[in-house]
């Protein structure tokens, strides 16, 4: 498992011990933090990593990936360090991933929904259109980081992208140059209500300026590909695979839609 980590202190220990009771080997990467994230972890068991100063999730990500690979790990689950992710999620992304072997499995924030901000949710039906396109098939929550990433998927070379941009460009790689499918698997939205006390610190992704970024990376990408038309007719032809072993999620109504579409 691979943990990338920026100021956490205040959920780290947590998600770090709920990460051990899944799997035997976690590597956290410490992105530079000021606020004694390492500390809060240092008698644990895990692999840390530390840059001495930021240098983004993908370059977390990327460094965590290559420690996975050294170590000869078959596949990797990733998590955010903020606590908005449950270890206990795990095994189910593990049993989807043998359900699909090969393609890369997202933790899908769909259950309990109405507990993630609307501005949010908007921001990710948005990106899912996007990347999806780029894709050639629909996506479900392509902005959640949790995720199991089989081998053929986390030791592609040369992915681009930089920030949370890579975590995109890691959904396009996987399709166009592993050739994996991806598959979503519903998971709870962990958000704390607005007048609770903090839970989670403020999130990192500020929707705005990443989201903007994200999109001026993927449609360039599309642009390139050329034949616009047939590719989004394509992807819109084919629904996002979502596995439910629970059965109260409906694909259609769970999968992206188009910018305007309820």
């Amino acid at each position: 498992m691979v943990i990338p980590a920026l100021n956490e202190a205040l959920r780290i220990r947590e998600v770090v011990e709920g990460a051990l009771a899944q799997c035997p080997t976690v590597i956290v990467v410490d992105d530079g933090s000021d606020d004694g994230t390492a500390d809060r972890i240092a008698d644990l068991p895990v692999v840390l990593l530390r840059h001495p100063r930021r240098m983004g999730k993908g370059a977390s990500l990327r460094d965590g990936f290559r420690e996975a690979e050294r170590l000869g790990a078959r596949a990797v689950v990733t998590m955010d360090g903020d606590g908005q992710h449950s270890a206990d999620d795990i095994p189910r992304l593990i049993d989807a991933a043998n359900r699909h072997p090969g393609d890369l499995v997202i933790g899908a924030r769909l259950r309990k929904r109405a507990a993630q901000p609307r501005y949010r949710r908007l921001g990710n039906d948005f990106g899912d259109w996007g990347i999806g396109w780029a894709c050639g098939f629909r996506i479900v929550d392509s902005q959640s980081g949790q995720r199991l990433y089989p081998a053929s998927v986390f030791t592609l070379r040369d992915v681009p992208g930089e920030g949370f941009v890579y975590e995109a460009q890691m959904l396009i790689s996987a399709a166009r140059d592993a050739g994996a499918g991806v598959v979503a698997v519903p998971i709870e939205s962990r958000y704390a209500p607005a007048n609770a006390p903090a839970h989670f610190r403020k999130s990192h992704f500020r929707l705005v300026r990443d989201l903007r970024e994200i999109v001026g990376h993927v449609a360039a990408q599309i642009w390139a590909r050329g034949d616009m038309l047939r590719e989004y007719l394509r992807t819109r032809a084919t629904p996002p695979v979502i596995d439910d072993a629970g059965g109260d999620v409906d694909p259609e109504r769970a999968g992206s839609r188009a910018p305007g579409h309820a």
